[in-house]
This record gives C-alpha cells, sequence and structure tokens, in this order.
C-alpha cells in the first residue's frame, strides 16, 4: 500500500463520513462499484486522476477539499487560488461592488471562509459607526461572528443574543467538522466558540418550535429596535478556491421601522 493510496482512502472515508453516504451509496451515485469503492478506502486500489474528480464532484466539495483530494492522491492540484486584490480579478471584485451597492440602503458584505469581511457595501460601514466605536471597527480584518459573539462588539446591542449565538454556535461546530480544515482556520473557530458564554447558549437555548420561517438579529439603536434577517448568495461554477469560498450576506429588514430607519440613515 503505497502512502499516497492510504492517504486518499481515509480523505474519502472521511468525507463520505460527513456527507453521509455509505459505501453503496458513493458507488452508485459515482457510477462505480462499492467493492472498487472499499478497495479504494483501505489503499488496496489506487485511484486516478479521473476517479479522484469524479469521487470529489460526487461528494459536492468545495474546490479546495478538491485540490487537497488530489494531492492526497499523489497528484498536482487542479485549482488555483487567488487574492481578491489580484489583476485576474479586477471583473469578478467590480462585479461585487455592484452587488453590494445594489443592496443600498440595507446592508451587505462579501466573507471569506472564516467569516472576514473582506469588501462592504456603505450601509453596512453606516450602520456599525452607529453600534460600535472606531477602534473596534478598524480592527484587520473584521469577523463577522466575533461582531455578533463578543461581549466587547455587538454583542449587548442585541436584543436576543442567545438565539443568534446558538444558531452562530451550531453553525461553526459543523464546519469544525470538516476534515483536513486548515489550521489557522480551526483555531479561529475554537476561539471563537470559546468565547464567553458561546457554549452555554448553544447547549441551553433551542430554537422555538414556532419560530418564525427565519430567525432575525435585533438590534438596539437609540431607542430603536432593529430587526434584520439575512440571505447568502455565492459565486456561480466558480474555478478559483478563493471564489468558491466567497459568499455574499445581504442584511434585509424583517419589519417596517427597519426598513423605514434604513432609510432614513441613508438620507443622512
Amino acid at each position: 500500500m503505497s502512502p499516497s493510496a492510504g492517504a486518499f482512502g481515509e480523505v474519502l472515508r472521511e468525507w463520505r463520513g460527513v456527507q453521509g453516504m455509505s459505501q453503496l451509496d458513493l458507488a452508485l451515485t459515482a457510477g462505480v462499484s462499492s467493492r472498487h469503492i472499499s478497495f479504494i478506502e483501505t489503499g488496496r486500489a489506487r485511484p486516478s486522476r479521473k476517479m479522484v474528480l469524479r469521487l470529489a464532484e460526487t461528494l459536492d466539495l468545495p474546490l479546495r477539499e478538491r485540490n487537497e483530494m488530489l494531492v492526497a492522491a499523489g497528484f498536482a492540484p487542479l485549482y488555483r487560488e487567488s487574492d481578491l486584490e489580484d489583476t485576474d480579478l479586477t471583473s469578478v471584485r467590480r462585479a461585487l461592488e455592484l452587488v453590494l451597492g445594489s443592496h443600498e440602503p440595507f446592508p451587505a458584505f462579501v466573507l471569506d471562509r472564516a467569516w472576514n469581511i473582506l469588501l462592504a457595501n456603505r450601509a453596512h460601514h453606516r450602520l456599525l459607526a452607529m453600534l460600535l466605536p472606531e477602534a473596534a471597527r478598524s480592527a484587520e480584518p473584521v469577523n463577522s461572528v466575533r461582531l455578533v459573539l463578543d461581549p466587547e462588539l455587538l454583542r449587548p446591542r442585541i436584543g436576543n443574543w442567545e438565539l443568534v449565538a446558538h444558531v452562530l454556535g451550531q453553525r461553526l461546530s459543523r464546519q469544525l467538522r470538516t476534515p483536513n480544515l486548515e489550521p489557522h482556520v480551526a483555531r479561529l473557530l475554537e476561539e471563537l466558540l470559546a468565547l464567553p458564554d458561546v457554549r452555554d447558549a448553544m447547549d441551553r437555548v433551542q430554537v422555538p418550535p414556532d419560530a418564525a420561517v427565519v430567525i432575525p438579529i435585533r438590534l438596539e439603536l437609540h431607542g430603536r429596535s432593529l430587526s434584520w434577517f439575512s440571505t447568502i448568495a455565492r459565486i456561480g461554477t466558480p474555478q478559483d478556491v478563493t471564489l468558491d469560498e466567497l459568499h455574499i450576506e445581504s442584511l434585509f429588514p424583517a419589519d417596517e421601522e427597519t426598513e423605514r430607519t434604513a432609510c432614513e440613515l441613508a438620507k443622512g
């Protein structure tokens, strides 16, 4: 058994477990025999590059994880990883800025894999300026989850903090179970989960069965309670790891008072 075959088999088995697929499920969906999947996982068979990509696609893995599967099987990565500031991504960055601008007067921002805010529209900056001191807003990078969970940041302004912390904590915990998660991302997620009272909120608070179809975040601002819910969008058919991991979070007013206030703030 070669080291690369064994490494790939272990990664494949972990991802199959994460996706809740049996060897038979994976084999049927990928169009191969379950015996072949078993041989690959135990290292008795070494997959071709084409087979690695087919299995990664069947498991619907992000591009970073597809690269890692290729490397584990002894092949070179297929997908490049760029910086959003690279000239090759100028058109994409411009498109993202157009999307953010079109969402005014409501907040919208672009996040990376670690929930860091890479780009944001004016509405986002206006809202944070009213909620946080300059020193808290100037930290680089600004992490969207830290903004919500840290008691020194937005947490005191969030009327339903425990419920929001429960939902975010569950999301971070699921991400931490990603096989071969980059160490710096894992450390950040663990640090966020270790913030005061986050684990307690995850254990104690449950989403009520009669909750609305979305769970808003209620921000207390100068005697007003602003209620927002969010949607997340991604770039379609990316062929770059950076673009594959970006997502655009857009906040929408959950009631007329919040919509009216956002419009008033935009007018200055």
